[in-house]
């Protein structure tokens, strides 16, 4: 068993635009990819419960075979830069996804 944070060769947060959020999950190996991807455990229930968000929050989860890759999208509560935004990159909103473990 292990964590994504350990799986992954890449992982991101950034903004997509100021009113959403995309979390890039990047492999370095096919069977590693291969492994999260069929493992269940990154869907959109387990963003919700990370995130506390609610479904209708998440835009897409996308699995990228090609570049072995995961995209997941989310609608930001407040837009990037507005008041109260604590965060106006997106660049810090990943790290509840680092402990995601994969067996």
């Amino acid at each position: 068993m292990a964590t994504l944070y350990e799986l992954a060769k890449v992982l991101r947060s950034k903004n997509a635009g100021p009113f959403e959020l995309t979390f890039d999950i990047l492999f370095d190996q096919k069977e590693i990819y291969e492994k999260v991807k069929n493992s269940g455990k990154i869907n959109i229930q387990t963003i919700c419960k990370l995130f506390s968000i609610s479904v209708d929050q998440v835009e897409h989860i996308v699995f990228f075979d090609q570049a072995l890759g995961i995209k997941i999208t989310i609608f930001r509560d407040i837009s990037s830069g507005t008041v109260g935004d604590r965060d106006v990159y997106g660049a810090q909103q990943h790290a509840p996804l680092m402990n995601i473990t994969i067996e």
